[in-house]
C-alpha cells in the first residue's frame, strides 16, 4: 500500500511504514524477563514509553505493553519470547498485519487530533502511549515530539479515521 500524505499549512497526515508489532500480557513481577527477551527496558507506568533505535515499548494497562520492532525482526522476537515462556508465563501476539500507523506533524497536530480525540492531548508526555479512540474507533496514540504523534488504527477502521483527518485538517486549514 502506498502512504498517502495530506498536508495543509500547519498539520501533515502520513500513512507510516509497516512495523513489526506485538501485544505483551504479562505480570509486571516479570518484567525483567520480557525486557531481555525484547531487547530494552519495559516501561512500568501506564502510558509511558521506552525506545532504544528501531524498538519500542509503551505500558498500555497494568499488564499490557505495546511493542514494536523493524519488521525483520519479528522473527527473533517471537522465538525469544517463547524461549522465555517456559519459565515465565505470558501471552504475545504478533498484532503486525492488524493495524495501520498515521502520522500526524506540525504545529496544528494536537488542533487535529482534538476534532475527534477526547484526551487532553497536553497531558500526553513526549515518549508516552494511550489507548484511546478517534471519533468511534479505538486506537492507540503516540506521543513523538511537541508536534508529532502516531495513531496506530485497525484496518477496518482505517478508511473512516482516515478521511475523518483529512477532512478536519482541510477545515483547519481554512479557519473552520
Amino acid at each position: 500500500m502506498n502512504a498517502p500524505v495530506t498536508s495543509f499549512a500547519g498539520v501533515s497526515v502520513t500513512q507510516l511504514a509497516p512495523v513489526a508489532r506485538f501485544n505483551l500480557r504479562i505480570a509486571p513481577s516479570d518484567l525483567g524477563v520480557a525486557s531481555q527477551a525484547f531487547g530494552i527496558d519495559l516501561p512500568t507506568r501506564i502510558g509511558q514509553g521506552t525506545r532504544n533505535g528501531d524498538r519500542a515499548a509503551y505500558c498500555i494497562g497494568p499488564d499490557e505493553w505495546l511493542l514494536h520492532a523493524a519488521e525483520a525482526d519479528q522473527p527473533s522476537i517471537v522465538a525469544a519470547f517463547d524461549k522465555a515462556r517456559a519459565g515465565t508465563p505470558h501471552s504475545l501476539v504478533v498484532i503486525s498485519d492488524r493495524e495501520l500507523t498515521i502520522g500526524i506533524t506540525g504545529p496544528a497536530a494536537r488542533e487535529l487530533l482534538s476534532t475527534g480525540c477526547p484526551l487532553d492531548l497536553s497531558r500526553l508526555t513526549v515518549g508516552g502511549a494511550k489507548r484511546t479512540v478517534f471519533d468511534s474507533a479505538q486506537m492507540v496514540l503516540i506521543r513523538d515530539g511537541e508536534d508529532a504523534f502516531r495513531i496506530e488504527v485497525w484496518w477496518s477502521f482505517y478508511p473512516h479515521v482516515r478521511g475523518l483527518l483529512d477532512i478536519a485538517a482541510r477545515e483547519l486549514a481554512i479557519g473552520l
